[in-house]
């Protein structure tokens, strides 16, 4: 008789790829928080940063332990579905956190692109990754397709993320020189709302 290959040996390449990518990309994240602490124009934001700084680190795992898990010689596709259902209600659990601390954030409210990026798409690859995690041992196809989107959702969201992090930072000192030194506007009691993560200027919450 013939072994029957598992469906996922021939994603094995896939997720080596997308494995190390998560792995490279969270040890540079790493480095933003780093220089973020070593700014005093930022370390103002600390709240803000760990709202939005933290999370990235946890959507680059998310990826690096689904290709962990999807690499492993499973005896059964049922275990490897429930291995990537708990890590994927682990995610939406901890996506619900970080729009419960978005709501805190008192420097400035995040605008739409900030939700979008920051709570929208994550929910998106986790709950994209839990039904993944519900299909595979049924409809492993389906299942593996709707995984590698998945993935690669949360890595790319990292990655703009990641980007708009190390923007924010980059640019710090120079949003605080200009508002040291640019006279008030008419009629201005106190200066401009702070752009947030997403380098738009978001408004002051009361």
């Amino acid at each position: 008789m013939v072994p029957v290959e598992s469906p996922l040996a021939a994603w094995q390449t896939f997720y080596v790829i997308v494995g190390s990518s998560a792995g490279a990309l969270t040890g540079l994240q790493f480095v933003v928080i780093a220089l973020s602490a070593q700014n005093s124009a930022v370390r103002r934001s600390e709240h803000a940063l760990l709202t939005f700084g933290t999370p990235t680190i946890v959507h680059f795992c998310a990826v690096l332990l689904a290709a962990a898990v999807l690499c492993v010689p499973w005896a059964s596709l049922s275990t490897a579905g429930i291995a990537l259902t708990l890590s994927a209600a682990a995610g939406i659990g901890y996506t619900a956190i970080v729009i419960r601390r978005a709501w805190r954030v008192r420097e400035y409210e995040p605008v739409l692109e900030d939700w979008i990026w920051h709570t929208l798409f994550p929910g998106i690859g986790y709950v994209a990754q839990l039904a993944a995690g519900l299909g595979l041992p049924d409809h492993p196809s389906g299942a593996l397709l709707v995984m590698g989107g998945a993935a690669l959702l949360l890595i790319f969201t990292g990655i703009h993320n990641a980007w708009d992090s190390a923007a924010y930072i980059a640019t710090a000192d120079l949003r605080a020189a200009a508002g040291a030194t640019a006279p008030p506007a008419p009629g201005a009691a106190v200066p401009g709302p702070q752009p947030g993560p997403s380098g738009q200027a978001g408004r002051r919450s009361p």
